[in-house]
């Protein structure tokens, strides 16, 4: 049975039973690895991806369950939001090994999507990614940078629209 998605923008048919985890449609059908396989219980986040803009981890979604909802992965993240949070990991210079990070990335995008104008507090109780490296005051760091850039940001757009 095909399946006809939007990934990362992009119309594709899948040739996946409707049963397979969204996962390895992403890993193995197209290729997209940066969505990670760590658990594959859906606890600690590295397989995270956007299906209609909130972060959801993918191990845990049949190919059948996204119906016609767009899927983003690392691969696919634009926009204002993304490119914030992305410049916040370089900047706060996040990874050590990196495994985890693309989870953290989407999840972090899908928490100020959802909660724009929530504190840095509320984006990081928000997230329940693991990392095994132990990173999370390098990720502090840069969750605070995109919360302030987005603040920043929002301002800008509202004074100039005055």
């Amino acid at each position: 049975m095909a399946v006809d998605a939007v990934i990362n923008g992009k119309p594709v048919r899948l040739d996946s039973s409707g049963e397979t985890p969204l996962l390895w449609v992403l890993r193995d059908e197209l290729n997209l690895v940066g969505t990670k396989f760590a658990c594959g219980a859906g606890l600690c986040g590295a397989c995270t991806v956007l299906i209609d803009g909130r972060a959801t981890r993918s191990c845990q979604v049949a190919l059948a369950d996204i119906g016609d909802k767009p899927v983003v992965t690392i691969e696919g993240v634009n926009g204002a939001v993304a490119r914030d949070v992305i410049d916040a990991w370089i900047a706060a210079q996040v990874p050590q090994c990196g495994y985890c990070q693309p989870g953290f990335v989407i999840a972090t995008i899908g928490a100020i999507i959802a909660d724009p104008g929530a504190d840095a507090a509320g984006i990081l109780n928000s997230l329940t990614n693991i990392c095994r490296c132990g990173t999370y005051d390098a990720i502090r760091v840069a969750v605070t940078l995109a919360v302030d850039r987005r603040a920043r940001a929002i301002k800008l757009t509202e004074g100039s629209s005055r």
